[in-house]
């Protein structure tokens, strides 16, 4: 069943100006529940106006949203009720942390939601779980924490609503590569556990290869693909004349494959890159025996 639709989303910016931009224009698509979709496109594309739109913080110009089948802006009550169930992390998203405690900082979000102390402590405890956060860091000011650290507490805080898709906006940026491929594998973790849907906005096309069971493509402010990684990665070629690169992984598959080599050029997962080395390799020592 599908937990994102969208119909016809076309969203413009500056109307009426000489600084009017079509950010998005005509998308339509569905999103099955339980998919790990990555969000690419280049700067520009409209990938960020567009999930903006998936918890209405952001209104079309025309077109609809339909979340689990309900109309998002059908009325005030309605949107607030989705807001709780479509979590956002904006990127940098450390930079939103305000409260006197970690604690306090993760359990904003269920208290808005009205729930009781007790329920609060679980929403905190779940999240706090599911991103490795330890319990001693609790009672500690967000701002004495480290880049990555802060960014595991904002993170949390969305969690703790426990909505039923959770949005990410380049959730690595500007972390190392120690803290990047931290984050995402909580992520992973946290989309494996719970089996709801998560969206991955990111530049990365090796972290959309590694960690994602679809792609969503943008471009020019339209949907260019939506996909499972296998077909995405069919297309490689198509992907870069649009202003994407594809892993390099897939770069040196493709020249391999027109040097000659018996290989798949479409190939972007390292155990898949290793497997057909070593057969090649094999061969090669076979025939040289």
């Amino acid at each position: 069943m599908a937990i994102i639709r969208v119909e016809h989303l076309t969203h413009h910016y500056s109307p009426g100006t000489p600084f009017e931009k079509t950010a998005i224009d005509d998308v339509s698509l569905e999103i099955e529940e339980g998919e790990l979709v990555g969000v690419i496109g280049h700067t520009g594309s409209g990938k960020s106006t567009l999930i903006q739109h998936l918890n209405g913080l952001l209104k079309p110009d025309s077109g609809k949203v339909y979340i689990n089948n309900t109309d998002i802006f059908e009325s005030k009550e309605t949107l607030q009720k989705i807001r709780f169930q479509v979590g956002l992390v904006f990127q940098y998203p450390e930079y939103q942390l305000f409260e006197e405690t970690v604690y306090k900082d993760i359990a904003f979000g269920p208290t808005n939601m009205g729930l009781n102390p007790l329920q609060i402590r679980e929403a905190v405890e779940r999240a706090v779980s599911a991103v490795e956060i330890p319990s001693s860091m609790l009672e500690k000011s967000p701002f004495e924490l480290s880049g990555g650290q802060k960014r595991r507490v904002a993170i949390a805080g969305v969690i703790a609503m426990n909505p039923r898709v959770l949005i990410l906006d380049e959730p690595t940026a500007g972390l190392d590569p120690k803290g990047r491929d931290t984050i995402l594998a909580l992520i992973q973790k946290y989309h494996q556990q719970e089996h709801n849907t998560v969206l991955l906005v990111s530049h990365s096309m090796e972290d959309v290869a590694k960690y994602a069971t679809k792609v969503l493509v943008m471009n020019r402010s339209q949907l260019y693909a939506y996909e499972d990684v296998d077909s995405i990665f069919t297309r490689a070629a198509e992907i870069e004349k649009i202003g994407l690169s594809v892993p390099q992984i897939t770069k040196v598959f493709h020249q391999l494959a027109e040097l000659g080599y018996p290989v798949n050029s479409n190939t972007y997962r390292i155990q898949e890159a290793s497997e057909q080395l070593l057969r090649l390799l094999k061969k090669k020592g076979e025939q040289e025996c």
